[in-house]
């Protein structure tokens, strides 16, 4: 049995450790667990993350509110849905992205937005089996590193 539910500070250790996966997942580097941590306890206000657990965490959904949308109206962006790999195909992923959905509606939500690697078709046809519409109109970009400072 799959439980959706938000994240409690309880859960932090669990998570890392799926942060952690997460971050090999992208072979990209991940901070020390203590750093980790450390930032799950101060996360920026807004942010909201859905856990799915059976007997133990296996996945989760990081998101947080946006505004304006279309119609001015507020929406979701979602930034991370992560499942373990040992549990990936069993349906956790739609149930996250089902909770996440729920969220939106009930907190008055018109949409939730989120990006996804456009090489992964598999990824991309499963997005689309969930009645997510493909937004090719928008180009995805983002300020870091030494840019970052330099546009401030």
């Amino acid at each position: 049995m799959i439980t959706i539910r938000p994240r409690r500070h309880a859960d932090d250790s669990a998570l890392a450790r799926l942060l952690e996966e997460m971050q090999a997942h992208y072979n990209v580097p991940c901070p020390p667990t203590e750093t980790v941590l450390d930032s799950l306890t101060s996360l920026p206000a807004g942010v909201t993350i859905l856990v799915a657990e059976t007997d133990r965490i296996v996945g989760f959904a990081a998101f947080s509110a946006i505004y304006p949308g279309p119609g001015l109206a507020s929406g979701l962006f979602l930034k991370e849905l992560f499942v373990t790999k040992e549990c990936r195909q069993s349906g956790i992923g739609s149930a996250l992205m089902r909770a996440v959905a729920a969220f939106a509606v009930e907190h008055g939500h018109k949409r939730v937005d989120w990006t996804a690697a456009r090489g992964n078709t598999r990824l991309l046809a499963y997005y689309q089996e969930l009645g997510a519409l493909r937004q090719e109109d928008k180009v995805f970009f983002r300020l870091t590193g030494e840019a970052l400072p330099e546009a401030s």
